[in-house]
């Protein structure tokens, strides 16, 4: 294997760590991934995060030598140039954690932060297989929404470095409050935490359901009962797909896209979150934008965050600081 040709790739999530090794070509060659438990405290998962880099490597038969550099994707806030975390809702108490220097140090190679949607839509654009695809969007949709923009085929970042925060696209102003502080935005309505908090609200009324008396209630919780029929689950996830494709036509309006792809954990849940959502998002949106546009899932499934940070990583290196 040829220095330059692999990267280390880290994702840091709310509820999950992973981390791989990828290939410039965008193959996966190792993937792990293991609980974030936030309330740890970020030295803890900072920790466990690069012990989980070293498994990557390890599975993978290599050293961190051998690598380029390590990308590291994680939701934002966060600054990619100076390499900070800067108080994600999703991690509670990373207030300005310099993740670049502890990584950096750790494996002794470059390491570069990106906004883990954003990273995730170069890797989409880079290695989806989509085509000749100019203009692309990006949701995740996991334990926040989060989002990415290609427009003209070149990644849009906005005048702060953190343009394509999607999951706060209001939807309600007087609706339900997010983690951003913020009232209705797509968060607060379509992400695993708040699918998993609308359905354990409504339990609490002690409405009906077969998910009463189970040790936890999760979005995954929430798609199964659902799918069987429960009325309680259905409405809750109805209400998911609704808010979320009316958010999807909202975008598709504003930026009229090509492809929208939907990633992250709450599209486990396969056509039974793409098809309402496609439908809503398309039907909704103005006649010339939702007749130019794609709605699809993923197609890196799990590792779409590892090979986004991957991506990022390759960016970095080949073309230097982004414009």
């Amino acid at each position: 294997m040829r220095l330059g040709d692999h990267v280390l790739a880290l994702d840091i999530g709310g509820t999950k760590l992973a981390a791989g090794v990828v290939s410039r070509a965008g193959d996966v060659r190792s993937f792990v991934r293991t609980p974030t438990n936030v309330e740890e405290g970020p030295d803890t998962v900072v920790k466990r995060l690069l012990d989980l880099g070293r498994d990557a490597l390890a599975e993978a038969g290599h050293g961190p030598e051998e690598m380029a550099a390590v990308g590291i994707g994680c939701g934002g806030p966060l600054d990619p140039v100076s390499g900070r975390v800067q108080g994600p809702p999703g991690l509670p108490g990373w207030d300005d954690v310099p993740i670049v220097d502890l990584v950096s140090a750790a494996y002794d190679r470059p390491s570069f932060l990106e906004n883990d949607a954003t990273a995730a839509v170069l890797g989409e654009h880079r290695y989806g297989g989509w085509g000749d695809v100019r203009h692309m969007l990006y949701l995740t949709v996991s334990t926040g929404v989060g989002g990415g923009l290609i427009l003209d085929g070149r990644l849009h970042r906005g005048a702060a470095g953190n343009g394509g925060e999607f999951g706060h696209v209001i939807i309600d102003w007087r609706g339900r409050v997010c983690g951003c502080g913020q009232r209705g935005c797509i968060e607060a309505y379509a992400s695993g935490s708040s699918i998993a908090r609308r359905a354990a609200e409504a339990l609490a009324t002690g409405e009906p359901s077969s998910m009463r008396g189970l040790p936890a209630v999760t979005a995954e919780t929430v798609s199964t009962h659902a799918g069987q029929g429960d009325p309680l689950a259905r409405r809750v996830w109805d209400e998911t797909t609704a808010a979320l494709g009316r958010a999807v036509a909202v975008m598709v309006n504003v930026v009229e896209p090509q492809l929208v792809i939907l990633g992250g954990g709450v599209t486990r849940a396969g056509d039974a979150l793409l098809l309402p959502v496609r439908h809503a998002a398309l039907s909704q949106a103005m006649r010339p934008a939702g007749a130019a546009a794609r709605v699809e899932l993923s197609s890196h499934g799990d590792t779409v965050g590892v090979v986004g940070a991957a991506a990022s990583a390759f960016r970095y290196l080949d073309d230097g600081e982004p414009q």
